[in-house]
């Protein structure tokens, strides 16, 4: 979420299901309708037949398929760490968070930072590159741009927040060309190869200076919906058919994991309608956002429709469903993540309590890839 936006009035989630209080039902994700439980509550319509939750992980351990071979990719999953030079627990968190993951697997393949990495002023692009270059990392680190990348635009020139002052002689292309420049990147939206799997990164292209309508949503354009429906059918078309493809992007699709019911998350995508369209011509694509902050013990962190959605939660500051009152931190301490093997057979996603340094025994899923699936 936004620490500088006011904490708004959002509706408690299902236990299983599409939110409550949704605009109209074609909103809501066009899987199996499961009734949902009494209450005054409206159905669901979360489908969860092909994720299922693993076994219980014991602390410190990686997992139950230790015995069943081992993974052939790992990777962390990060979202919404909001590093701020001024900000010592961001810091705080964010450090411990990769020491944990080292110790969790020092050979792991690979670090996804999916949005959301700082407040967008310089200073805090310093600190962020301070903190990644005294931590133990895999070799490959990858980011996505989120909505607070472009928050200089808030910041007056002593780095205090003037609403007021708005865009504050800041331009969308300038925050844009900030983030690329502390990536080393020359565009929002790439693809890499890691261990033979194909990863897809996505990111908004515009802020509110080009459109005041775009508040905090992804603005992809039609060039790049255009590149990722490419990639998608390259990648599909050079791997075996149930091998999974990873794509990243900061913001979820409206009505599908936690959080995205919330009012502010109810368009999340501007082109949301477009970019579910192409992702669901491809039921072994894995799509992770974060964005809604909340936290992974909740219900609807993993949901499969037509393809696989998983909410990261956040390292810096975990949200919970707060009922009719809306939303409320989890705690100050509170921080976490997502680690993902992944199998010849099936990926497991495991999200890791980084202040307790265990797993988190709610969000522990094995989704099946192999012709057994089915």
């Amino acid at each position: 979420m936004h620490k500088l936006l006011l904490v708004l009035l959002a509706f408690p989630l299902l236990i299983v299901g599409s939110p409550t209080n949704a605009p109209d039902a074609s909103r809501a994700p066009a899987t199996e309708a499961i009734q949902a439980p009494s209450g005054g509550k409206s159905p669901g319509t979360v489908s969860t037949a092909t994720a299922v939750p693993a076994a219980s992980i014991q602390d410190d351990a990686l997992g139950p398929a230790e015995a069943t071979g081992q993974p052939v990719l790992t990777f962390s999953v990060l979202s919404d760490i909001h590093v701020e030079a001024s900000d010592k627990d961001s810091q705080r968190k964010l450090s411990a968070a990769l020491t944990d993951l080292h110790a969790v697997n020092p050979k792991a393949d690979a670090l996804i930072i999916n949005g959301d990495l700082t407040n967008g002023m310089p200073a805090d692009y310093s600190k962020l590159q301070s903190l990644l270059d005294k931590a133990p990392l895999p070799d490959d680190v990858w980011f996505t741009i989120g909505n607070h990348e472009f928050y200089k635009a808030w910041m007056d020139d002593t780095g205090n927040y003037r609403k007021s002052a708005f865009p504050n002689n800041e331009t969308d292309a300038a925050s844009i060309e900030r983030f690329l420049q502390f990536t080393g990147g020359d565009k929002l939206y790439y693809a890499r190869t890691i261990r033979d799997h194909r990863f897809i990164f996505l990111g908004s292209e515009q802020y509110r200076q080009s459109n005041p309508n775009n508040g905090e949503d992804a603005y992809l354009s039609q060039a790049q919906l255009d590149w990722l429906n490419r990639e998608l059918k390259q990648a599909a078309g050079s791997q075996a058919a149930d091998q999974p493809i990873f794509v990243f992007l900061h913001q979820p699709l409206p009505y599908t994991v936690a959080g995205s019911q919330y009012y502010l998350n109810t368009r999340a995508v501007i082109q949301h309608e477009q970019l579910k369209s192409i992702l669901t011509q491809y039921p072994q694509v894995f799509f992770f956002s974060g964005h809604t902050h909340w936290e992974l013990k909740l219900p609807n962190t993993l949901v499969r429709d037509g393809f696989t959605m998983i909410n990261s939660s956040s390292v810096d500051e975990p949200l919970t469903d707060h009922g009719p009152e809306g939303e409320k931190p989890a705690g100050p301490d509170e921080s976490e993540g997502l680690y993902v093997e992944v199998y010849d057979d099936r990926v497991e996603i495991k999200g890791r309590d980084f202040h307790r340094q265990r797993w988190i025994p709610e969000a522990q899923f094995v989704i099946p890839t192999g012709p057994q699936k089915r």
